[in-house]
């Protein structure tokens, strides 16, 4: 499908390439067999249900961190979750026991809680650790420094691990290379090695994204396959940016170019506080198709501003090759990972679509959302 065609999508539209997503699985399916690990989807990084069939043929289990992920897991990925929350609640604890096969608890405390029912359920239990190394440089998103909330810290430990327990679950990377992941395994033996002794699974957790163009996969087979062998463990791995990454847009619309103080602001029909949060909240800088995001002077430059009233809902300047005006699109490149799971319908603004351009090229519209979608978040 050319941009041409694009006239048939709907404005504002997040929209998948199938060809693209099934060249990821096969890098991922290829590091699993090749490795001998299970490599499995993180719902909190890619939940586009729609498309778990093709998922499916490569991948078949995910890791949930909510009772509702859980049941989409089952519902949809047709299998029991590998399961971590930050906190399990009493009352949903029951439910998630029903529909995981693995719960890592994020502390001895909740272990000690939970753990007669877990195993009298038939699940495998671990415990989540901080071995205190981590190269993200967003403290947004560093789930390893000594005040962490997320894990237990080897101080935690004497020489044994509690009865019952079966793994060990790390999480320290963001969007990271296998070096980075050989470094926080050499910190994990240095603080948990006696007790890696006497585990039978070891879950990695996320962060790695193995499908970035200049990933080192065959690194990343060696250390795996040499921790296996060292430890003699089960190895999991959950990514979630991997799953998705580079495999659609979200194309919008200019509404409307307003000028004040010498700044042109093309308005979209799309928000970033609402629909692209993470482009404010890391913050990043999301790229555009056909534009430059360094001002080139000279240029027709403006900044995009988004539908909502926040103040600064909008991109600092782009520049283009031409001038904007009303009806233009404006694609924004590699949207479908985690932006559309951390959605919004702040400001009752419209939700973008959600699309698919099939492996035949033809674009398939899965789901539009409207008026109702809105009102029954609410009360």
């Amino acid at each position: 499908m050319n941009e041409r065609s694009y006239s048939s999508i709907p404005s504002p539209c997040f929209v998948l390439e199938e060809n693209l997503l099934r060249k990821n699985l096969s890098i991922i399916k290829d590091v699993a067999d090749r490795a001998d690990v299970e490599i499995i989807l993180a719902f909190k990084g890619f939940s586009m249900w729609s498309v778990f069939p093709i998922v499916r043929e490569s991948v078949t289990g995910a890791t949930a961190s909510s009772l509702h992920e859980a049941q989409l897991c089952l519902e949809e990925m047709k299998t029991k979750a590998h399961y971590y929350a930050a906190a399990i609640a009493e009352n949903e604890f029951d439910e998630i026991a029903k529909i995981s096969s693995h719960i890592s608890f994020n502390s001895l405390n909740q272990f000690h809680q939970f753990r007669d029912r877990a195993i009298a359920k038939g699940i495998s239990c671990g415990i989540r650790v901080n071995p205190e190394f981590s190269e993200v440089k967003q403290d947004l998103y560093n789930p390893a420094s000594p005040t962490s909330r997320l894990g237990m810290t080897s101080k935690h430990f004497g020489e044994k691990l509690p009865d019952g327990m079966e793994g060990i679950h790390f999480h320290c990377l963001f969007e990271d290379s296998s070096f980075t992941l050989e470094k926080v395994l050499n910190a994990l033996e240095e603080r948990f090695g006696h007790l890696l002794k006497q585990v039978k699974w070891v879950n990695m957790g996320g962060g790695h994204l193995i499908t970035r163009k200049d990933y080192d996969v065959e690194h990343l087979i060696t250390v795996l396959k040499k921790f296996k062998e060292k430890w003699n463990v089960h190895v999991i791995l959950e990514p979630g940016s991997a799953f998705a990454w580079q495999t659609g847009f979200l194309i919008s619309t200019v509404l409307d170019i307003v000028e004040n103080g010498g700044a042109k602001t093309a308005m979209l029909d799309t928000s970033f506080t609402a629909h692209m949060p993470d482009c404010l909240e890391m913050p990043y800088k999301p790229v555009v198709r056909n534009a430059s995001s360094e001002i080139i002077p000279d240029k027709p430059t403006y900044r995009l501003g988004g539908m909502s009233c926040l103040s600064g809902d909008f991109m600092s300047e782009y520049s283009f090759d031409k001038e904007l005006k009303v009806d233009d699109q404006i694609i924004f490149e590699d949207m479908i990972h985690y932006t559309m799971v951390k959605t919004t319908t702040f400001n009752g603004v419209k939700h973008p679509s959600i699309g698919m351009i099939k492996s035949n090229g033809e674009f398939q519209l899965i789901k539009e959302f409207g008026y109702e979608d809105y009102k029954n978040r609410l009360s």
